[in-house]
Protein backbone atom coordinates (compact mmCIF):
# COMPACT_ATOMS: atom_id res chain seq x y z
CA UNK A 1 0.00 0.00 0.00
CA UNK A 2 1.55 3.17 -1.18
CA UNK A 3 2.45 5.78 1.82
CA UNK A 4 0.28 8.86 1.43
CA UNK A 5 2.27 12.46 1.51
CA UNK A 6 -0.80 14.45 3.06
CA UNK A 7 0.63 16.22 5.98
CA UNK A 8 4.35 18.11 6.82
CA UNK A 9 5.46 15.08 8.66
CA UNK A 10 4.87 12.27 6.07
CA UNK A 11 6.66 14.48 4.00
CA UNK A 12 9.41 15.37 5.98
CA UNK A 13 9.81 11.47 6.86
CA UNK A 14 9.76 10.78 3.00
CA UNK A 15 12.31 13.00 2.51
CA UNK A 16 14.80 11.66 5.41
CA UNK A 17 13.98 8.59 3.98
CA UNK A 18 15.60 9.70 0.87
CA UNK A 19 18.38 11.75 2.23
CA UNK A 20 19.08 8.61 4.28
CA UNK A 21 20.08 6.70 1.13
CA UNK A 22 22.18 9.29 -0.08
CA UNK A 23 22.80 13.31 -0.28
CA UNK A 24 20.19 15.26 -2.79
CA UNK A 25 20.21 18.04 -4.47
CA UNK A 26 17.35 20.33 -3.65
CA UNK A 27 15.59 19.72 -7.17
CA UNK A 28 16.05 16.18 -7.60
CA UNK A 29 14.97 16.10 -4.27
CA UNK A 30 11.52 18.03 -4.72
CA UNK A 31 10.89 16.39 -8.13
CA UNK A 32 11.14 13.06 -6.27
CA UNK A 33 8.54 13.92 -3.50
CA UNK A 34 6.28 15.01 -6.16
CA UNK A 35 6.15 11.79 -7.94
CA UNK A 36 5.60 10.32 -4.62
CA UNK A 37 2.31 12.33 -4.55
CA UNK A 38 3.37 15.27 -2.56
CA UNK A 39 1.80 18.67 -2.48
CA UNK A 40 4.38 21.22 -3.35
CA UNK A 41 3.72 23.37 -0.89
CA UNK A 42 4.59 20.90 1.61
CA UNK A 43 7.47 19.98 -0.11
CA UNK A 44 8.37 23.37 -0.08
CA UNK A 45 8.51 23.78 3.26
CA UNK A 46 9.86 20.71 4.48
CA UNK A 47 12.84 21.21 2.83
CA UNK A 48 13.96 24.56 3.66
CA UNK A 49 13.29 23.01 7.11
CA UNK A 50 15.64 20.74 6.50
CA UNK A 51 18.25 22.79 4.70
CA UNK A 52 17.92 25.22 8.12
CA UNK A 53 18.76 21.94 9.46
CA UNK A 54 21.69 21.21 7.90
CA UNK A 55 20.58 17.84 6.60
CA UNK A 56 19.58 18.79 3.12
CA UNK A 57 22.74 20.34 1.66
CA UNK A 58 23.72 21.57 -2.10
CA UNK A 59 27.23 21.61 -1.38
CA UNK A 60 27.16 18.21 0.39
CA UNK A 61 25.46 16.73 -2.32
CA UNK A 62 27.91 18.46 -5.32
CA UNK A 63 30.80 17.38 -3.69
CA UNK A 64 29.09 14.06 -3.19
CA UNK A 65 28.36 13.38 -6.52
CA UNK A 66 32.03 14.78 -8.39
CA UNK A 67 33.92 12.67 -6.33
CA UNK A 68 31.63 9.80 -6.46
CA UNK A 69 31.46 10.23 -10.37
CA UNK A 70 35.36 10.94 -10.91
CA UNK A 71 35.81 7.58 -9.13
CA UNK A 72 33.61 6.05 -11.93
CA UNK A 73 36.32 7.53 -14.21
CA UNK A 74 33.97 10.41 -15.59
CA UNK A 75 35.30 13.75 -16.73
CA UNK A 76 34.50 17.07 -16.06
CA UNK A 77 31.96 18.02 -18.80
CA UNK A 78 29.97 14.93 -18.48
CA UNK A 79 29.49 15.66 -14.66
CA UNK A 80 28.93 19.37 -15.24
CA UNK A 81 26.00 18.61 -17.89
CA UNK A 82 24.82 15.61 -15.28
CA UNK A 83 24.60 17.96 -12.25
CA UNK A 84 22.70 20.30 -14.83
CA UNK A 85 20.08 18.47 -15.70
CA UNK A 86 19.64 18.19 -11.70
CA UNK A 87 19.00 21.35 -11.41
CA UNK A 88 22.19 22.88 -9.82
CA UNK A 89 23.27 26.35 -10.60
CA UNK A 90 26.15 26.19 -13.29
CA UNK A 91 28.27 28.85 -10.81
CA UNK A 92 27.92 26.01 -7.57
CA UNK A 93 29.00 22.58 -10.04
CA UNK A 94 31.99 25.09 -11.82
CA UNK A 95 33.21 25.79 -7.89
CA UNK A 96 32.28 22.18 -6.84
CA UNK A 97 34.26 20.77 -9.43
CA UNK A 98 37.64 23.41 -8.88
CA UNK A 99 37.27 21.96 -5.47
CA UNK A 100 37.24 18.62 -5.74
CA UNK A 101 40.91 18.04 -6.01
CA UNK A 102 40.54 15.67 -8.76
CA UNK A 103 43.42 15.87 -11.12
CA UNK A 104 41.55 15.32 -14.75
CA UNK A 105 44.55 14.55 -16.67
CA UNK A 106 45.36 11.84 -14.55
CA UNK A 107 42.32 10.43 -14.42
CA UNK A 108 42.01 10.32 -18.28
CA UNK A 109 44.86 8.68 -18.88
CA UNK A 110 43.51 6.40 -16.17
CA UNK A 111 40.38 5.25 -18.27
CA UNK A 112 42.22 5.20 -21.60
CA UNK A 113 44.66 2.91 -19.94
CA UNK A 114 41.87 0.86 -18.97
CA UNK A 115 40.36 0.78 -21.72
CA UNK A 116 42.57 0.47 -24.63
CA UNK A 117 45.50 -1.15 -22.43
CA UNK A 118 47.91 2.35 -23.15
CA UNK A 119 48.44 1.61 -26.77
CA UNK A 120 48.33 4.81 -28.64
CA UNK A 121 46.30 4.91 -31.73
CA UNK A 122 47.75 3.55 -34.94
CA UNK A 123 45.95 5.13 -37.44
CA UNK A 124 43.18 7.45 -37.66
CA UNK A 125 40.49 5.58 -36.92
CA UNK A 126 41.81 3.95 -34.05
CA UNK A 127 42.40 7.84 -33.32
CA UNK A 128 38.63 8.71 -33.87
CA UNK A 129 37.51 6.02 -31.86
CA UNK A 130 39.65 6.37 -28.86
CA UNK A 131 38.81 10.13 -28.93
CA UNK A 132 34.98 9.36 -29.04
CA UNK A 133 35.09 6.99 -26.15
CA UNK A 134 37.11 9.50 -24.06
CA UNK A 135 34.45 12.46 -24.92
CA UNK A 136 31.82 9.99 -24.23
CA UNK A 137 33.24 9.81 -20.80
CA UNK A 138 33.42 13.81 -20.80
CA UNK A 139 36.96 14.65 -20.89
CA UNK A 140 38.13 17.78 -23.33
CA UNK A 141 39.03 17.55 -26.95
CA UNK A 142 42.12 19.10 -25.67
CA UNK A 143 43.21 17.28 -23.05
CA UNK A 144 42.23 14.16 -25.47
CA UNK A 145 44.67 15.30 -27.78
CA UNK A 146 47.18 15.74 -25.78
CA UNK A 147 46.92 12.42 -24.62
CA UNK A 148 46.90 10.59 -27.60
CA UNK A 149 49.52 12.49 -29.13
CA UNK A 150 51.93 11.29 -26.37
CA UNK A 151 52.81 14.77 -25.22
CA UNK A 152 52.57 13.71 -22.06
CA UNK A 153 51.99 15.59 -18.50
CA UNK A 154 49.10 18.42 -18.60
CA UNK A 155 50.34 21.57 -17.87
Amino acid sequence: MPVVLDSPSAVRRAAMDLLARREHGRVELSRKLLRRGAPQELIDAALERLAAEGLLSEARYLESFVASRARAGYGPQRIREELSQRGLARGDIDQALRDSGVDWFTQLREVWQRKFAGCLPGDARERAQQGRFLAYRGYSMEMIGRLLSGRGEWD
